[in-house]
């Protein structure tokens, strides 16, 4: 006697394996159909036949050449199920798996599942307005256009034909009474559900309208069975994951536990050589196991993370596979990161005093004409980043992205300045992940004490002021999303405790402490003069803020260039 589950396998390889899981089912009294895809060798059609041959109720099916998205995968298991259906009266739910599903619980729990529910059918079937999940483009238009050609096969002529039918407005007529519905392929209908369909009159009527409808196999049972069942619970008793390509998901023997917390009878797709799973789930069921409802909701956060991790990649982590387009990154880089512009020609050993300030090591000009500056003076940082600088302009922006994760963990500092390369200056303003500090106008300190041709300083003044008022309208556009803060230099050196102490509170909050003591400040005498000069020879400075001629607001001869100290 028989028992009132029977299966239908679509096998197109992996063969043994399918034999294990077949031998599984039938242990308990499940009959099991076996479609054989034709273009499987017959060599090992032959070899599973015979590997069968002592299983009186499992039998193999008139074979079909299978092929994906075509009307060849509902023919096989429509001829499989007429056939499961005139042997066994007795089966009552009919489960449609392929070769490479694999059990996750024992037959008997299944059964009685179904026992208690003899009326239901469990089929995903929704209507095109609420699928979320097809990829390709054509959902509603599946039904009401033509495809006669292959995806895979014929991918120009099926996109010509589509584009050709959308251009003179071409729409098939759905047959009366049908409303299309897509699902999974794997389901589990009733023997009433399923024999409806089989000799439904309109059968052929049917039958030929779905030929020519793109991926059948996801609709025409889904659609069919919303005519004759009583009572449909939308969803599939097989645990079936898909990636963002549409293509299911491989369970390999490291998730076992994963498949196990499913609560899911049936798992697709296991690898053939995940020697673990099969061990391990077609084993002899042990009494007293817990029958939980089928629950795939408890692992769908994992397949969340791991859809995720393909598409987007970790943030800040550029690859030759996965390389982004602009502003569709996941993050620009991995981590913050401080950008201090203009501090190093306003103070003395400035990256030092910063250094012991934040506790970490501080970069020089990482833009720098000549090389990078790294901290320390060394020539080949993290990740193998040379300090050479015809190499880091070949892509500024992956030079600074890959150092930032490469170094994940500390926090990095580094100098800018007008004399540096600019081109990443979009890039870190609409970081999220940058903290760029401007003193604007502190170039000209260096200029101001330079031993050159005064025409040759108003000509170098004039092109850093050009650079810098550039990398300041950027810095200051509504499409910034680094934490921006700028000063010009007059207002800056009039109190640089604070916005010293503003900084670096943001840059470790944790171990925030007053500042005792400032860093050095350059020597300012005559700069005001100098600016002065640069105004009486046509040159008009306006980044620096306000500087008086005369050098009052320096500080005695005595305490010039001593650190400002907290009293």
């Amino acid at each position: 006697m028989t028992a009132p589950l029977g299966f239908v396998m679509l096998c197109h390889t992996a063969l043994h394996r399918a034999a294990e899981v077949a031998r599984f089912w039938a242990a308990t009294g499940c009959p099991v159909v076996i479609h054989v895809d034709r273009r499987t060798g017959a060599a090992e059609y032959r070899r599973l036949v015979e590997d069968m041959a002592d299983v009186d109720i499992v039998s193999f099916s008139r074979r079909y050449a299978c092929e994906w998205g075509t009307w060849s995968l509902v023919a096989a298991t429509q001829a499989a199920a007429t056939q499961l259906l005139a042997r066994h009266p007795d089966v009552r739910h009919v489960y449609l798996a392929s070769g490479a599903c694999l059990p996750l619980r024992p037959v008997e729990e299944l059964i009685d599942y179904l026992d208690a529910r003899p009326q239901t059918d469990f089929i995903e079937s929704v209507t095109t307005a609420d699928v979320t999940w097809t990829v390709g483009g054509l959902a509603e238009e599946r039904f009401t256009l033509s495809f006669p050609f292959s995806w895979r096969k014929h991918r120009r002529l099926f996109d010509f034909y589509v584009g050709a039918q959308r251009r003179i407005g071409l729409r098939r007529t759905i047959p009366k009474g049908l409303v299309p519905h897509l699902g999974s392929q794997w389901w589990c209908l009733t023997r009433r559900t399923l024999s409806a369909i089989l000799e439904d009159p309109d059968r052929a009527e049917h039958d030929a309208y779905f030929r020519r409808v793109w991926i059948p196999d996801e609709s025409y049972f889904q659609t069919l069975a919303r005519l004759y069942s009583t009572r449909i619970e939308s969803r599939s008793l097989t645990l079936a994951k898909f990636d963002v390509q549409g293509k299911p998901h491989t369970f390999y023997d490291d998730h076992l536990q994963l498949l196990r917390r499913s609560d899911c009878f049936v798992a697709r797709k296991a690898w053939p050589q995940a020697n673990r799973l099969y061990r391990t789930f077609l084993a002899p069921p042990t009494p007293g196991g817990t029958r939980a409802e089928p629950n795939p909701g408890k692992i769908d956060r994992l397949f969340a993370k791991a859809v995720e991790r393909r598409t987007r990649g970790r943030a800040g982590l550029y690859m030759q596979s996965r390389f982004p387009l602009q502003d569709h990154e996941n993050g620009k880089t991995s981590a913050p990161y401080s950008v201090f512009h203009g501090f190093s020609d306003l103070f003395e050993n400035f990256d030092i005093w910063l250094s012991k300030s934040v506790g970490s090591r501080v970069h020089g000009h990482l833009f720098a004409p000549g090389r990078a500056e790294f901290a320390g003076g060394e020539t080949v940082f993290n990740g193998a980043l040379s300090d050479c600088a015809a190499l880091r302009d070949y892509n500024p922006r992956a030079f600074l992205t890959n150092l930032i994760w490469n170094t994940r963990g500390e926090r990095q500092c580094f100098q800018f300045s007008p004399r540096d390369n600019q081109d990443c200056n979009w890039f870190m303003a609409t970081d999220p992940n940058a903290q760029i500090s401007v003193v604007s106008g502190s170039w000209a300190v260096p200029l101001s004490r330079a031993n050159l041709n005064f025409s040759d300083i108003r000509r170098e003044a004039a092109r850093l002021q050009r650079i810098e008022t550039e990398h300041l309208k950027i810095l200051r556009t509504m499409y910034v999303k680094a934490r921006v803060r700028i000063w010009t230099m007059a207002e800056f050196i009039e109190n640089p405790m604070e916005p010293l102490q503003a900084i670096l509170d943001e840059i470790s909050p944790r171990s925030a402490r007053p500042l005792t003591e400032a860093p050095k400040l350059v020597d300012l005498t005559g700069f005001g003069q100098f600016l002065q000069n640069l105004k009486n020879q046509g040159m008009m400075p306006t980044l620096m803020g306000d500087f008086a001629v005369t050098d009052e607001p320096q500080p005695p001869a005595r305490d010039r260039g001593r650190p400002y100290l907290v009293r």
